[in-house]
């Protein structure tokens, strides 16, 4: 009979265990505190819808980005793991997600009846799926074409030599282009700006040099980054290191013409993101202004 009792016993206590390894596992990820600090690997990506505006012909424009809770980059494929919906699960949404929060990263045209209902961006990663829900929603009105503050517009993006002009968030693929495995692809970009109010954004003319009026970076950036595709991607420009991401700058809001080289090396289908930022903010800095810069994709396909 003793040996029954620790039998039994033993058994209760193995039960109760699996009982609670089965809650935690099925435990819903709950959100990040504001102030709590990043983790290292095995977190949550969280969407962020950004703001909508309205644009001439009717439609809106809706600008979302993302928080990626881990210090290293997370592949996630378009499928039940990264969905948009109702509709086509593929909105224009990254695949290739950086680690830290990232502001403005894409944008998704809608007519005004769409916008009404709430569409939602489901992600999942390491067991913890979250979502957002975007839609007119009155209160995330912004406009990405002017900072009513101080009358900052955005930089102006012209992509090869005879592109169209691109200002603000751009939700359609603005250029397309076909290489091999290792073959360099050269990628043809220019930006300009106009200064705020007849002072240059770097602070030219002004004779506050304090801290808080002087600029954090060159006046006009181009920056090119991955943005979806399946092997790694290496970015060359002359004067400039090499890398997974790669910025040009320019001293003068005037700009200018830039020329980067991209390799590849896997075949299939990529998607590259350029952004043109000015010295005032920079998209992806975890400020909840909402202008002004300018981002635009390019599709890429690799054959072996």
């Amino acid at each position: 009979m003793h040996l029954f009792r620790h039998s039994v016993t033993a058994l209760t206590a193995v039960a109760a265990c699996l009982i609670l390894a089965a809650a935690a596992q099925a435990q819903t990820p709950r959100a990040p505190h504001p102030l709590e600090p990043k983790g290292a690997t095995g977190e949550a990506i969280w969407p962020a819808y950004e703001s909508w505006s309205r644009n001439a012909d009717g439609t809106l424009t809706l600008v979302l980005g993302y928080m990626n809770r881990n210090d290293e980059v997370v592949e996630i494929p378009i499928g039940p793991d990264n969905t948009m919906g109702p509709g086509n699960p593929d909105k224009g949404q990254p695949t290739h997600f950086l680690p830290g929060r990232h502001i403005g990263v894409f944008s998704v045209k809608v007519t005004e009846e769409e916008a009404e209902r709430k569409l939602t961006w489901t992600v999942r990663v390491n067991n913890q799926p979250t979502e957002i829900a975007f839609w007119q929603n009155p209160p995330y009105f912004g406009d990405p074409l002017l900072d009513a503050a101080n009358g900052n517009t955005p930089p102006v993006l012209r992509l090869g030599p005879s592109g169209d002009e691109l200002s603000g968030p751009t939700p359609e693929v603005a250029a397309s282009y076909t290489t091999t495995v290792g073959e360099p692809l050269t990628l043809l970009a220019s930006a300009t700006d106009i200064p705020i109010g007849g002072a240059s954004r770097a602070g030219d003319g002004d004779d506050d040099d304090s801290p808080r009026r002087r600029p954090r970076r060159a006046p006009l950036s181009v920056t090119w980054k991955k943005y979806r595709g399946p092997g790694e991607v290496t970015f060359q420009a002359e004067g400039i290191d090499e890398g997974e991401e790669l910025t040009h700058s320019f001293d003068e809001i005037a700009g200018g013409e830039t020329m980067t080289t991209v390799t590849f090396s896997e075949a299939g289908q990529y998607r590259l993101m350029v952004v043109g930022n000015d010295s005032t903010i920079a998209a992806g800095e975890g400020s909840s202004r909402q202008c002004c810069w300018t981002t635009a994709h390019v599709d890429v396909t690799v054959n072996p």
